[in-house]
């Protein structure tokens, strides 16, 4: 019997929540979820915190079932999940740093965005003043003889955002690797609190900017659920059609980088030339080269013009002609795959644990993809696979991206061949009532999940955006874990996470 309609059953429906359900449930039911996500019959989505609340969203990807959990904490505390299953962990070091919710019986006590810099604590909700003069942070220890650390960062070599690296090695090899990030905390969720629909979407459209229409695409679609607005189809096909686009630029950057950090110039040259295209081909088509703030609610804010479709098509043209002999580079360069192959690998049981979405759960057997798993507008209407490899590595994260990049390509061309006419852009009004939604939008780095909450005014209550990111950091610390501190940038790149995104 599927375990989370079980669940569900423990709790209270909130008939204004949208697209999934939302139950608020006791104490025994918030229990049940946790034995159910350590058991592994069920993936963590998302924990987020508010005043007075605290809300799961769990995925059930065997039945294709999604739903959101609540529990009110009304003294301010709740039981803590991550006690029982580790990637709620940073999730509840989060809430407890916005919102002053104790997670009870919490394995790791120490702050997560909150560096001691803000000049208050807990500032979504029981706020106190604070001197901002920074909190002490102890890295976890590891015991052995001959060890010794490497600190790296937050400010890096490159012009990169900021994270904290501490690792511990023998010699060149790495036996413990600690992150710690927030550097780029924004205030994201608290700037979105009272904003309009509008202003909530140029907030989302920033928390990640390689992933903007990514971004954009999820807190639109969570908008008009809560409202009841549907969207034009041609404005659907259009966000698609940027979503891929988006996809492209970065997987093209991606593979380039990566190969790049094995010291292989040659392919970040050529990768880097298509995905130049592609930046300049979305310009083209929709005024900006990231295409940030093209979808709002209500549908898209440029349409594209015959012209600009053209260029679209010269595109794939060129890919479809450049990118196979890259390839073919890739593959049959040696020394490349020496970097390569069997570096960096993620175990396939971590990453059931921890669901990451994208190539790097792909790249070990997961085969999630909120496109599929969890179909939205246009893409039922549209032919692709998943691909899906199982050695975990390096290697594998690169070839998830390769064929990611064919399925893109093919996915674009469908959208230019079925594109409908019509208008782009629907009416918004307040819905007169409260009414909140909760969706998943698969961007390049995997499923991007956003949580609106708005007041019968129309304004935003409650905004959460989370970010892929959140369960693929932790991973990158196994992965590296055995292999020499100088294969750190390889593994690094073939993640690629965002610290901006995580960051909020």
């Amino acid at each position: 019997m599927p375990v989370l309609p079980e669940i569900l059953t423990t709790g209270r429906a909130v008939a204004a929540h949208r697209v999934v359900p939302r139950v608020v449930v006791p104490a025994e039911g918030w229990a049940l979820a946790g034995e159910a996500l350590a058991a592994g019959g069920l993936t963590l989505a998302g924990l987020w915190g508010d005043r007075a609340a605290v809300h799961m969203a769990l995925l059930d990807e065997a039945e294709g079932g999604f739903a959101v959990v609540s529990l009110d904490c009304p003294d301010g505390a709740f039981p803590s999940i991550g006690r029982v299953h580790p990637p709620a962990i940073r999730l509840e070091r989060t809430a407890r740093d916005l919102f002053g919710l104790e997670p009870v019986g919490l394995l790791d006590p120490r702050p997560w965005p909150d560096h001691g810099r803000w000049g208050v604590r807990h500032p979504l909700g029981r706020s106190v003043e604070a001197p901002a003069t920074g909190l002490p942070y102890v890295f976890l220890a590891a015991e052995g003889e001959g060890l010794h650390q490497i600190p790296v960062g937050p400010v890096h070599a490159g012009i990169i955002e900021p994270g904290h690296f501490r690792f511990t090695a023998s010699g060149e090899t790495v036996v413990r690797l600690e992150e710690r990030l927030g550097y780029v905390h924004k205030g994201i969720e608290g700037l979105m609190a009272g904003a309009t629909p509008s202003e909530g979407a140029r907030l989302a459209g920033r928390t990640s900017g390689d992933s903007t229409v990514a971004y954009a695409f999820a807190y639109a679609r969570a908008v008009e659920a809560a409202l009841g607005v549907e969207p034009p189809p041609r404005a659907v096909w259009l966000r698609a059609l940027m979503a891929e686009l988006e996809r492209l630029a970065n997987h093209f950057g991606d593979i380039g980088a990566i190969c790049n950090d094995a010291a292989f110039a040659i392919m970040l040259a050529h990768c880097g030339v298509l995905r130049e295209r592609v930046l300049r081909a979305s310009a083209a088509a929709f005024g900006h080269r990231l295409m940030m703030d093209r979808v709002v609610p209500g549908g898209v804010a440029t349409d594209l013009a015959p012209a600009a479709a053209d260029g679209i098509r010269a595109l794939l043209a060129t890919a479809r002609a450049a990118f196979p002999p890259l390839v073919r580079l890739y593959d049959e360069t040696t020394s490349l795959q020496d970097r390569t192959v069997g570096t960096g690998r993620v175990d396939a049981a971590l990453v059931r644990q921890y669901g990451p979405g994208g190539y790097v759960g792909r790249a070990s057997g997961r085969a999630f993809d909120a496109r599929r798993g969890l179909p939205y507008a246009p893409y039922e209407a549209l032919r692709f696979e998943v691909p899906v490899r199982t050695a975990g590595d390096v290697d594998a994260r690169v070839w998830v991206r390769i064929e990611e990049v064919r399925q893109s390509l093919d996915i674009v061309e469908q959208i230019l061949d079925g594109l409908p006419a019509g208008p782009i852009m629907a009416a918004l009004a307040p819905a007169g009532a409260a009414a909140e939604a909760t969706v998943m939008v698969e961007g390049f780095r995997g499923d991007v999940l956003a949580h609106v909450r708005l007041g019968a005014d129309g304004r935003i209550e409650r905004c959460h955006l989370r970010d892929p990111s959140w369960f693929q950091w932790p991973l990158l610390e196994a992965a590296i874990e055995g292999n020499i501190v100088a294969d750190f940038p390889l593994c690094n790149k073939s993640f690629n996470c965002s610290y901006s995104g995580h960051d909020l």
